[in-house]
C-alpha cells in the first residue's frame, strides 16, 4: 500500500515546474545575442561577512580598470553590476540566475571562494556565457564548466614552489595546517607530494574549520610536534588572527619556521599583522612591491582611488576586466558567449603581476610565481620578491597529461 504524502508530491511537482521554468529562462537568455549598445558584466562578490575584504579589493580592482580605460570598448558601453553574495553559495547561485535572466548580463565575474564559483558553474554552462573567476583557487573549478575562465590562480600553483624551495633550504620535517575546504585540501596535497618528492617529510596534516576558526589548539599541536617548519594556507582575510595566535603560542621562539602561500600574508592586511610577520617566506603570484613599471603605476592609481593598498584579489579582478575588454576588441564588439570565450582562450598580456596567458586548453591562468620574504621598507611591511618561477601552469592538470 502506498504511504506517499500528497503534499510532498505537490511540493516535488512544484519544484520540478519551477526548475523547468528556470532552465527555460536560462536557455532563452543564452539565445542569439540581440544587437545591443552595451555589454553587461555581473560582478558577484562577498561584500559583507567574513570575506568582505575580498569583495572590497575585487570591486576596487574592476572599477579601476574601467576608470583608466573608459566605459566603452569596441563600440559598446560597459555596465558593471555589483552584487553582494555575503559568501553564501545559495545566494551566489540566486544572484547569478537573476543577473542572467533579468539583467541579461553577458559575463559573470568574481567569486570570492571556491563554493561560490562552483554554485554558478551550471548556470554559466546553460546560459553559455563566460564565468570569469577572479579569486577562487581550487584546481577543479575550471573543469566544472567549459565556460569558466580563471584570472586568479590555483593553490597548487602557489604551493608547489613553496615545497620545493623549503626542501632546498634545509627544511626536513613539516606539519601542514590548512583551512578545511577545497583550496586548503588542494594546498595540503600539493605541498605533501612536492615536499616528499624533494626528500622532505610531512609529519602531520592539520585542517582548521573555515568558519569561525580557533587556531590556538592546532598551533599547540604544531608546537608539540616540533617540526622544522609549519606550512600554512588560509584564505585571504584570516592572516591577522592567525599571526596573532602564532606569536602568542611562541612557535618562533621554539625554532619552528613559518612558511606559507601569500594568502596568509595578504598585502591588504600585512601592516595590520605587524612585525610578527617579518622574515616569513611565502610564495604567490602578486605583491604590491612587485618591481615593474606597470605595477608601480597600478599601485599608485589604486591607492589614490581607494586609500588602501591593492592585494592579489584586486589584481585578479583588474585582469578579469582587462580580459573582457581584450576579448570584445577581438570579437569586434560581439557579445556572443561562445565568441567571447573563444577570444579569451590563449590570450596573453603584460599584467601588473608580470606576464600572463590564459591556457587555451584548461582556461586557467599561466603566470610567474614569486618566492618572497616579509620585510620592512620605508616603515611599511611588504612581501619582497627574491626568486621567480616563470610561466607556471596549474600542476594538477599538468600532472594529468603525464
Amino acid at each position: 500500500m502506498s504511504t506517499s504524502n500528497p503534499g510532498t508530491s505537490v511540493s516535488r511537482t512544484r519544484r520540478a515546474v519551477l526548475g523547468a521554468l528556470g532552465a527555460a529562462a536560462l536557455a532563452a537568455a543564452s539565445g542569439p545575442a540581440a544587437a545591443q549598445e552595451s555589454v553587461k558584466i555581473g560582478l558577484i562578490l562577498p561584500m559583507t561577512g567574513a570575506s568582505a575584504s575580498t569583495g572590497k579589493q575585487a570591486e576596487a580592482g574592476a572599477k579601476l580598470w574601467i576608470q583608466q580605460n573608459g566605459a566603452t570598448v569596441a563600440g559598446k558601453k560597459v555596465e558593471l553590476i555589483v552584487k553582494d553574495d555575503t559568501g553564501a553559495p545559495d545566494v551566489t547561485k540566486r544572484l547569478a540566475q537573476e543577473l542572467v535572466v533579468n539583467d541579461k548580463v553577458n559575463v559573470l565575474m568574481g567569486f570570492g571562494l571556491t563554493p561560490l564559483a562552483l554554485a554558478v558553474a551550471p548556470i554559466a554552462t546553460q546560459a553559455k556565457i563566460p564565468q570569469i573567476v577572479t579569486a577562487a583557487a581550487t584546481a577543479i573549478i575550471t573543469e566544472q564548466s567549459p565556460f569558466i575562465v580563471r584570472t586568479s590562480f590555483t593553490l597548487p600553483q602557489a604551493t608547489v614552489p613553496m615545497a620545493e624551495w623549503s626542501a632546498k633550504n634545509g627544511v626536513k620535517k613539516v606539519v601542514t595546517l590548512v583551512s578545511d575546504y577545497g583550496p586548503g585540501i588542494d594546498a595540503e596535497k600539493a605541498f605533501k607530494e612536492a615536499f616528499s618528492k624533494a626528500g622532505g617529510e610531512v609529519t602531520a596534516e592539520l585542517r582548521v574549520p573555515l568558519r569561525n576558526p580557533d587556531f590556538a589548539p592546532f598551533l599547540q599541536r604544531v608546537k608539540d610536534s616540533a617540526p622544522d617548519a609549519v606550512f600554512v594556507f588560509l584564505p585571504s582575510g584570516f592572516g591577522a588572527t592567525f599571526m596573532k595566535q602564532y606569536a602568542e603560542r611562541g612557535l618562533t621562539q621554539a625554532g619552528i619556521k613559518l612558511i606559507a602561500t601569500g594568502d596568509v600574508l595578504d598585502d591588504d592586511l600585512l601592516n595590520e599583522i605587524g612585525d610578527s610577520a617579518l622574515g616569513v617566506v611565502n610564495t604567490h603570484h602578486y605583491s604590491a612591491s612587485h618591481d615593474s613599471p606597470e605595477n608601480k603605476a597600478f599601485v599608485e592609481a589604486f591607492k589614490k582611488a581607494n586609500n588602501f593598498r591593492p592585494n592579489f584579489m584586486a589584481v585578479g579582478a583588474y585582469d578579469g576586466m582587462q580580459l573582457v575588454y581584450k576579448a570584445l576588441e577581438k570579437t569586434k564588439g560581439s557579445t556572443d558567449g561562445q565568441a567571447l570565450l573563444d577570444a579569451m582562450k590563449g590570450m596573453s598580456w603584460t599584467s601588473v603581476r608580470g606576464p600572463v596567458q590564459i591556457d587555451p586548453e584548461t582556461r586557467d591562468i599561466i603566470q610567474n610565481i614569486y618566492v618572497r620574504k616579509v620585510e620592512k621598507v620605508g616603515g611599511e611591511l611588504f612581501n619582497q620578491e627574491f626568486a621567480t618561477i616563470e610561466k607556471v601552469k596549474d600542476p594538477v592538470k599538468a600532472a594529468k597529461k603525464q
